[in-house]
């Protein structure tokens, strides 16, 4: 199977915020994509940064020290969203979901995702 490209669409939300909402993969080849986007989105003055990751669909050890990367530059506070289950297993068993923001979704939306699914 081919590796999905990582597309980062980049929006700022006010003031000293953006968000950074990812498709795709996120590895080896592709975490550097996403610190380099996190990097100029600080340097237009965005210094919080929310990373939706509903969108990923791999995310290996090179994603997961992209996070920490980012998380320990100083520059702010990194906050991750749309964290699938898989990836929360991940973050869990290494210990980061301790150390980075993990936003859990809102009970009404897990209900409506097991309603569908």
């Amino acid at each position: 199977m081919r590796p999905q490209l990582l597309s980062i669409e980049v929006t700022r939300l006010d003031a000293g915020r953006a968000r950074l909402r990812l498709t795709g993969d996120l590895d080896f080849d592709t975490a550097p994509e996403l610190v380099d986007a996190a990097v100029r989105a600080r340097a237009d003055g965005c210094h919080e940064l929310t990373i939706d990751l509903g969108g990923v669909g791999l995310c290996d050890s090179s994603g997961l020290s992209a996070f920490v990367v980012l998380s320990q530059g100083g520059a702010g506070p990194v906050r991750l969203t749309g964290v699938g289950a898989r990836l929360q297993q991940l973050l869990d068993r290494t210990g980061l979901a301790e150390l980075l923001a993990v936003e859990q979704p809102a009970v009404d939306a897990v209900d409506d995702v097991r309603e569908v699914g």
